[in-house]
């Protein structure tokens, strides 16, 4: 039925306080500890969010002299990214976030906060203003990269294609005569 989202309601709250107990009772600490060191329970699931935004951008001002912002962001998802594809457990984390709502809206926010950090990151490297449309474009483009690889025979290969699009533009990898 279009509009109605099963699962949620008074049942199902009662379900996720309990299962936050849980959580809390099975790391033996009080709930009110847990909360102290995840805002929601939403984050006990992308417990690495604050880690994932501090490595891009890490990746963006910590790169070694004469390597390019789009370079190092190349060489960061190759390095973590490639690796999180082939993860056997990606499957089962990624049908848990799409199958609850809650948490596919709590996994685009903080996606968007990456973007919004990582496009700043890029900006400040490049002298440009932290509301640059083009930093804030590479930015979201880079962060649809786990995206398109999931799935694809080879996750590496599909990570080289887009950034090599992303560095040579989209003329190039159509030759001169493409629009």
């Amino acid at each position: 039925m279009r509009g109605h989202r099963p699962g949620t309601g008074r049942g199902r709250q009662q379900q996720c306080a309990r299962s936050v107990r849980d959580v809390a009772e099975r790391a033996d600490v009080s709930t009110t500890t847990l909360f102290a060191h995840f805002p929601g329970k939403e984050a006990l699931v992308f417990d690495r969010d604050a880690d994932v935004e501090a490595e891009l951008v890490a990746a963006v001002r910590d790169r070694p002299e004469g390597l390019g912002v789009v370079e190092a962001l190349r060489a960061h998802a190759l390095a973590s990214w490639v690796l999180l594809a082939a993860d056997p457990r990606r499957d089962r984390f990624t049908a848990l976030v799409n199958g609850t709502p809650a948490l596919r809206e709590y996994g685009e926010r903080m996606w968007m906060r990456h973007a919004g950090a990582l496009s700043s990151a890029i900006a400040e490297e490049l002298g440009r203003d932290e509301d640059d449309l083009v930093c804030a474009a590479l930015a979201r483009f880079v962060l649809e990269v786990p995206a398109l690889a999931t799935g694809r025979h080879d996750p590496r290969a599909t990570v080289e294609t887009v950034f090599d699009l992303l560095i040579n533009g989209w003329r190039s990898q159509l030759g001169p005569d493409a629009g």
